[in-house]
Order: structure tokens, then sequence, then C-alpha cells
């Protein structure tokens, strides 16, 4: 793009630059959200907390499953 180009653009540069980073912050949440030593340190906290009473076996299922669920479709993205 041409001098002219970006001088015209000039107006838009923080609209952009805040496009640039939300897209970055979406790519890592989407990252860390699939990234399977996050899920399996997710699964062993919740183990912990069905151990020491402090969710029950249905909220324990229900949490795992969801969990499980990130895992699967990780393997099916790659």
């Amino acid at each position: 793009m041409g001098l002219l180009g970006e001088l015209l653009l000039l107006p838009a540069a923080p609209v952009r630059g805040t496009a640039w980073v939300l897209r970055r912050v979406v790519a890592e949440a989407e990252r860390q959200y699939s990234d399977p030593s996050v899920v399996q340190r997710e699964l062993a906290e919740l183990a912990r907390r069905l151990d020491a009473g402090e969710i029950d076996e249905a909220e324990f299922d229900r949490c795992e499953d969801e969990l499980l669920e990130r895992l699967e479709n990780r393997t099916h993205q790659i």
C-alpha cells in the first residue's frame, strides 16, 4: 500500500490495532481451552473436589463429560 493509502487509513489505526489484539486474545484462549495438559489439570482438580466432598457425583459426571468432550474435540481438529 502506498503512502497515500496509509495516510487515508491512519484514522482507522486504533480500530485495526484493537481488532488485531482481540484476534490474538481469542486465538490464545482457544489454544488454552483445548490444551490437553490444561484439561488434565482440570480433571485432577475435579477429582480432588469430589474426594473432598465439595461436589457430588452428578456434578462430577457433568463436569467430567465437558472436559472429556474438550479433549475429544481437540483430537478431531488435529
